[in-house]
């Protein structure tokens, strides 16, 4: 393990960018961009136009250490280039961020209110790649929409997974979020902030992870888990808030910094020149990094 990148991400400033969409989200992603989905046709084509704009961000001037802790990368994304260079290599060496890969292969049906995630053969083969290619964490997400016995299934194979991760050197994002939507939001998160505290009491004393969480009902809720020895770092996804809301909540959580995907994102356009690119990237790095420094 990197020891400069250890001390970065437990303490350094800054929020972590999750430029992690996978094959699901990628239209998505890209027409929030500006790009239509009959503007391209075929997987290898969408997959070259979502790395045009993961390189146009992370290339950009506004995309700095300073501000920027961490990055996620998808899969794909970890295996080619930003201006000529590896892109965890660019990242640290470039950048000074803290680069991090997405594992999981998607979520499984839902089932007990909560959706794990789907089986991930060749795991091992995985991280090893990481490792090689100077991946510093990893991060995998599963959804929980109702408290209950689902929710307990998610804690148990998020640590599970974490377990394999961490006997290869790295270090596990667990994501387990709770629908923003979900009419029992509050006592979901009540059950997760229990469940994750027993988890993480009971991981070997020489072992930490990083948490991502949903910005909670009860603000300051996860203070424990914010506090506690074996957590390196708190980060919170937007979840579908707008980034003006997600700031605003995060705000309201001490110790807790974004990883934002969407929200880092919104406003930008593939039309826009570099100059207004990057100046509305300013602004929502600026936006982010301020409420995530309370």
């Amino acid at each position: 393990m990197n020891e400069d990148q250890l001390k970065k991400a437990k303490s350094g400033a800054g929020f972590i960018a999750a430029l992690d969409q996978s094959g699901g989200s990628t239209p998505k992603a890209l027409k929030l961009y500006g790009i239509e989905e009959d503007a391209y046709s075929g997987d290898d084509k969408m997959f070259d136009l979502v790395h045009e704009m993961r390189t146009r961000i992370v290339t950009s001037p506004a995309f700095d250490g300073d501000r920027i802790l961490g990055a996620i990368l998808f899969e794909m994304t970890m295996d080619r280039e930003f201006d000529g260079r590896p892109a965890a290599e660019y990242l640290w060496n470039v950048k000074n961020v803290v680069p991090f890969l997405k594992i999981d292969k998607g979520l499984a049906e839902e089932k007990d209110g909560a959706q794990v995630m789907k089986p991930m053969p060749g795991l091992d083969d995985l991280l090893d790649r990481a490792v090689a290619k100077g991946i510093f964490g990893t991060k995998e997400r599963s959804v929980i929409k109702l408290p209950g016995a689902g929710l307990d299934a998610v804690v148990a194979q998020q640590f599970e997974i974490a377990q394999q991760v961490l006997a290869k050197g790295l270090v596990p994002i667990i994501e387990p979020e709770v629908d923003i939507k979900s009419p029992k939001k509050a006592e979901a998160e009540d059950q997760l902030n229990d469940a994750l505290l027993e988890g993480v009491n009971n991981l070997p004393d020489d072992q930490v992870v990083m948490l991502k969480l949903t910005l909670p009902d009860t603000d300051n809720l996860y203070k424990q888990l914010v506090d506690h020895p074996k957590v390196l770092r708190v980060v919170a996804l937007s979840g579908g808030y707008s980034r003006d809301d997600a700031n605003e909540k995060l705000s309201r959580n001490n110790g807790v910094i974004a990883s934002f995907s969407r929200a880092l994102t919104e406003g930008l356009t593939a039309q826009q020149s570099d100059e207004e690119f990057n100046a509305t990237l300013d602004a929502a790095i600026a936006g982010i990094a301020k409420a995530s420094a309370t």
